[in-house]
Order: structure tokens, then sequence, then C-alpha cells
């Protein structure tokens, strides 16, 4: 069938045939399987199906007293792909990932903070409770506030993505200067006590800049030097040239008042 090869499809037909002729002793324990089961026949692939992003809003229905959860179906745009990444595995996206990556962009920062991400059981989720944003053996981190805004979005009647961001972030900011606080209360507490502390990160980190500026310092002095005796090398000994020519002047001074 052209270039189609389709030895895998009658690798059955094949032993029975060696069986029958006598090239195998015996028929191998597959082949009742493989007869009773047999390998798809379709040659031809379909593309995989693209998945919908579902979102559960709750809004405010004017016949109605109470309001409403509304599951809004988003349709992705399908893009076009190479030949080569046709049957790829489609793509799954959630709703917290726009949030996260918003997060993130104005907050890079909290990306430098050291994070846990082991699970005991890995139904951890089921123990929290986001309709407030600080959570019990849970760190404030910035995925607390996509999770706080995303109960927003699916809980509170009629709410927008940037207020439930405003809110989220307020909660954030306000928990974070609470901990700043307490963190500062607590060395103010241990120094009066008679503990000692080291230098802070930002003193550790000035001070390994101060030395690599010496030594950047030491390398640019000798570099600078090699330069210059490279360009002295070319062009000649302008300290020897200039001596010459001062020692000359010099005789020609000295000769005349001895002519005059």
């Amino acid at each position: 069938m052209g270039k189609y090869n389709l030895t895998a499809l009658r690798v059955r037909q094949t032993v029975v045939s060696q069986y029958a002729t006598g090239k195998t002793i015996s028929l191998p324990d597959w082949v009742d399987v493989v007869r009773d089961i047999p390998p798809t026949q379709v040659l031809v692939r379909n593309q995989p199906h693209q998945h919908q992003l579902i979102q559960q809003r709750v809004k405010s229905v004017p016949e109605s007293s109470k309001p409403q959860v509304v599951f809004e179906v988003q349709e992705k745009r399908v893009k076009p792909k190479k030949a080569s990444r046709m049957f790829k595995p489609v793509e799954i996206k959630y709703e917290e990932d726009s949030l996260r990556k918003e997060f993130f962009r104005d907050h890079p920062w909290e990306l430098a903070r050291p994070r846990v991400v082991l699970e005991s059981s890995g139904k951890d989720f089921e123990n929290h409770d986001w309709s407030r944003l600080q959570q019990l053996g849970k760190k404030l981190d910035g995925e607390s506030v996509v999770q706080r805004q995303l109960w927003l979005l699916n809980n509170v009647p009629d709410m927008t993505k940037s207020a439930a961001y405003d809110i989220a972030r307020r909660e954030f900011y306000r928990l974070r200067l609470q901990e700043d606080i307490e963190r500062r209360v607590a060395a103010e507490e241990a120094e009066a006590t008679g503990a000692t502390f080291g230098p802070t990160r930002l003193e550790i980190g000035m001070e390994l800049e101060n030395q690599e500026y010496e030594r950047w310092k030491t390398w640019a002095k000798t570099e600078s030097q090699v330069q210059e005796q490279k360009a002295a090398a070319f062009a000649g000994a302008p300290g020897v040239q200039g001596n010459e020519e001062s020692a000359a002047s010099d005789e020609a001074t000295d000769d005349t008042p001895a002519q005059a």
C-alpha cells in the first residue's frame, strides 16, 4: 500500500504461516489473543478534541430574588498547527492559569520566596476554605491570592475579575505587613534579652559586592598596563625619544654661551 508499513498488523498471519510451513515448532501464547482482539485497522488519525474553558459565575437575575450560578463556556481559538505538531496532546488550561500569570507578572519577587510544594496526601486543598485568605497549615504566598480571587469570582454575585484581584491583593498586603511587624518585634525582643544577630543579607551582599569591585580594580589596572606596553611596542618608546630630544636641547643651550 505504498508508504504504509502493515507488517505489525500482519504479525499473527505471519506466525501462523511459519507454523504451517514448519519454520516454527509451536505457536506463541498471544496468537489466540490477537485473533480475539485484533489491532485496529484504521490508518487515519483524527485531530484531538479541543477542550473548552468553563467558568463559574454568580449573577443577579432580575426575575429572581436570589443570585444564580451561571456556567460560561469560553471557546478557545484554534491555532493552525504544523504537520509535525498536529497530533500532539492538546494543551489543557484552567482559569487559575491566567490569574496566576497576572499576579506573578505584577509581583515577580514573590517567585524568589522559598516555597514547600510537598503534600502529605495530595488532597490538602480539601482542608482549605478560601472564604478567607489566610489558611491554617499553609504559608501565605502568591497561590493564596490566586485561590482567593478564584473563590470570589465563583461565589460573590456580579464580581468582576479586576475587583476580585483588588480585594485579594488588599488582604495579601495587609497580612504581609502584619508578618513584617511581627518579625521586627520578635527581633527587638530577642535583642533586648541579650541575643545577637549576624549581618543581614543586605550587608552580606554589599560586602561581597565590595570585594568583587576591588578585585575588578586590580584586574583593570593590570590590563591597562598590558595594553600600554603593547601600544609602546608597536609605536616605539615615547619616553626614550623624549629623553633624547631634551638632552639635545640641553646641549644646544650649553653651547650657546660658549660661542658668545
